[in-house]
């Protein structure tokens, strides 16, 4: 098979697997989501909104005959609800094989969590952070088992942990907000991996990225930005079908290792086949990843079992 040539049909059977797919009521989440139900995964659609969560089990079900899909409430914007899930989770699925952070909000407006966080950070960070510690130790002893968490070119962007002002209290660029975030993902994913060798565990840590996808993650963007992804979309970007095949090959690949970063293969990785990718400079700072760790583990309250 050829990298560039890679698409949902090399998923390879996941029968008898689960899957945990944050964010799986629509876009990226719901198109991965559907892959692995229909390869034969018990998928799990962990979302913020109940009844839309059972509307996207209904349309899997309706494309993949026999699909074992479910519903778990989540709001990563929320630390007690994600506690609350992952107790209910870990209760249901005390052995899980994938757990995918694929949630997210993009360029909204200053708000703050429940908790106090600025909201992308809080959510595209922090809640996967606190989730993913709390389900670890599900996912250690399972051999293959991996937890993939979807970053973005944003992750370039005017991007860098602002351990100054990381809630925006000083100053708030949306932009560099989200930069801030996306990096957090990648910086999240290396540190993890990281402990995952030292443990000597089954469990890998990878990272993925859809390029430019067609999905609601747009609708906080300036409205110029709309108009123009509306109007440039077809040409520069793909499908969320095809922007989920980076998390699909980071999530069921044989070949995939530890710390791997899977995105389009297209000029500027905007579209295109997944393949391994590069990422910034400063994702990759061991010293940073580290910092940044022990802050999310201060402002969650989760210790890793790792």
């Amino acid at each position: 098979m050829a990298e560039r040539k890679w698409t949902e049909a090399q998923v390879p059977p996941q029968h008898g697997r689960t899957a945990v797919v944050t964010g799986a009521n629509t876009g990226l989440g719901l198109e991965t989501a559907r892959v692995l139900a229909a390869r034969g995964a018990s998928v799990v659609l962990a979302v913020r909104d109940a009844e839309k969560g059972k509307r996207a089990a209904e349309r899997i079900a309706g494309t993949a005959p026999g699909a074992q899909v479910t519903v778990q409430r989540l709001d990563l914007s929320e630390l007690a609800s994600v506690r609350r899930a992952a107790d209910e989770l870990r209760a249901a699925h005390p052995r899980l094989d994938l757990l995918i952070n694929n949630a997210g909000v993009m360029y909204t407006p200053r708000t703050l969590t429940r908790d106090g966080f600025e909201l992308q950070f809080g959510t595209n960070h922090l809640g996967h952070f606190a989730l993913t510690g709390l389900l670890l130790e599900s996912l250690l002893p399972v051999p293959g088992s991996r937890v993939v968490t979807v970053s973005s070119m944003g992750h370039r962007i005017r991007a860098r942990i602002r351990f100054e002002d990381l809630h925006g209290e000083r100053s708030y660029d949306r932009v560099a907000a989200y930069g801030q975030s996306k990096l957090a993902n990648l910086m999240f994913t290396h540190e993890l991996q990281r402990r995952l060798d030292a443990a000597g565990v089954p469990t890998t840590a990878v990272a993925a990225h859809p390029g430019i996808a067609a999905t609601e993650l747009i609708r906080y963007s300036p409205a110029a930005l709309r108009a123009a992804v509306r109007a440039l979309g077809p040409l520069l970007g793909q499908s969320a079908a095809r922007g989920a095949l980076a998390t699909l090959r980071a999530a069921t690949d044989p070949h995939v290792r530890g710390g791997d970063f899977y995105g389009p293969s297209g000029p500027f990785q905007a579209r295109g086949r997944p393949v391994p990718v590069g990422s910034s400079a400063r994702s990759r700072d061991r010293d940073l990843q580290r910092r940044l760790w022990t802050v999310s583990e201060e402002l969650t309250g989760v210790r890793y079992p790792v």
